[in-house]
């Protein structure tokens, strides 16, 4: 009974109705609203309802109405915006700002980019700026960014190093035995190799519509946003949400150390495979060439050539080439490479460390260390996948 009351009311009170006056009879009378999209083409009389008609190319109406026309689009994106929301029949154009830029007043400005000594608290939207805050006390940043929040000190102690040099809002502690060079910051790796692989097995074999926001939910640490979450399902495919949503995860807690416990285990048996090869900057050259997709420039192979350590130079030119190449899967990527490489002259060496890279991110034990590894993180709050095989 109850369901059909509700069903009732909801009929009664649609559509909306209106007053008119009808010149022809000087009656008042109710007319029906038209719906959104529409607009009144003829208003009701005592024996005719009301004549809706669909509003014309670049006109919309956005809710009930008894207007004789509709709205004109009349919101134009500027310089720096883009088209959020095309214009329908039922809604007006909405334009936002560009990544890494705020609207204020008319204008798209870029993000306030935090200086040494500040972190970023809040980071920039298209609808506001970056709030920076002061490092507190045993927290610092070395850089200038719209981005990165402040970093802990390095517990020396706790690495079983004596500290030589206190940090403070701008430098980390100097530990004794610890490289003091910038070389490892600047060859840094947003998302390695392993963790790559952890993201993109993450996903489940069937999604449902809430998958993004029940693990976005279960995450430990600093949350992705619902607005982000939104824009991720706009502009991904559904395979590739997961992965978006974990990087920015990940991107958002870079500040707290082991976001992601136990994954040195695959950092250090990656390492173990391409430690040995001693790949020339001739032979990256051509590995790189031969990558599917957008190429990693020969600008950027010696720069990175320059500023990471030898084993860590490949690592860092594959995670270049997935940024450059958005929702390919760096592995695949470097499966299709290994392909042409016999052909390049390509010593056997270096072409079987590579590949024994990519089976050990499919194997049996990377998938046990997978499981264990979304346990810690999201506990039993959802169904755990299934042990997939490359």
């Amino acid at each position: 009974m109850l369901n059909i009351f509700v069903k009732w009311t909801v009929q009664e009170t649609l559509p909306p109705k209106y007053l008119y006056y009808d010149p022809t009879t000087s009656h008042q009378l109710m007319c029906d609203q038209c719906p959104p999209g529409t607009y009144v083409k003829q208003h009701c009389t005592a024996s005719s309802k009301t004549e809706c008609a669909p509003c014309p190319d670049q006109y919309y109406a956005d809710d009930w109405n008894s207007n004789e026309e509709c709205q004109y689009c009349n919101v134009v994106c500027k310089e720096l915006q883009y088209e959020k929301v095309e214009c329908s029949s039922t809604k007006n154009r909405v334009c936002e700002c560009i990544e890494g830029r705020h609207l204020e007043l008319e204008f798209c400005l870029k993000h306030t980019a935090c200086p040494p000594g500040f972190g970023v608290v809040q980071q920039g939207t298209p609808e506001r700026d970056t709030v920076c805050e002061s490092c507190p006390k045993g927290y610092f940043s070395n850089e200038t960014s719209s981005k990165a929040a402040c970093q802990q000190h390095t517990n020396c102690s706790a690495l079983g190093f004596k500290m030589v040099q206190r940090g403070d809002a701008t430098c980390d502690n100097v530990c004794q035995g610890e490289r003091t060079d910038k070389s490892d910051q600047q060859c840094e790796i947003d998302i390695t190799l392993c963790e790559e692989a952890f993201f993109r097995f993450a996903v489940p074999t069937k999604l449902t519509p809430s998958w993004l926001n029940t693990l976005k939910d279960s995450l430990p640490g600093l949350k992705v946003n619902a607005e982000t979450i939104e824009k991720i399902k706009q502009r991904h495919s559904t395979q590739e949400q997961t992965f978006q949503l974990l990087k920015l995860w990940k991107q958002k807690n870079k500040g707290r150390k082991n976001i992601i416990q136990g994954m040195d285990l695959c950092e250090n048996t990656i390492l173990k495979h391409i430690g040995h090869l001693n790949i020339t900057s001739e032979q990256l050259n051509v590995l790189m060439d031969n990558l599917p997709g957008k190429k990693v420039g020969r600008e950027e192979i010696e720069h990175t050539l320059s500023m990471c350590k030898s084993t860590h130079q490949i690592l860092k030119l594959l995670n270049l080439w997935r940024i450059k190449n958005r929702d390919q899967d760096t592995i695949k990527g470097l499966t299709y490479g290994l392909k042409h490489l016999k052909a390049y002259h390509f010593p056997m060496t270096t072409i079987q460390g590579l590949r024994k890279v990519v089976k050990y991110l499919h194997s049996l034990t990377m998938h046990k260390l997978y499981q264990k590894l979304l346990l810690e993180i999201l506990g039993n709050q959802i169904p755990l996948v299934k042990v997939r095989r490359g």
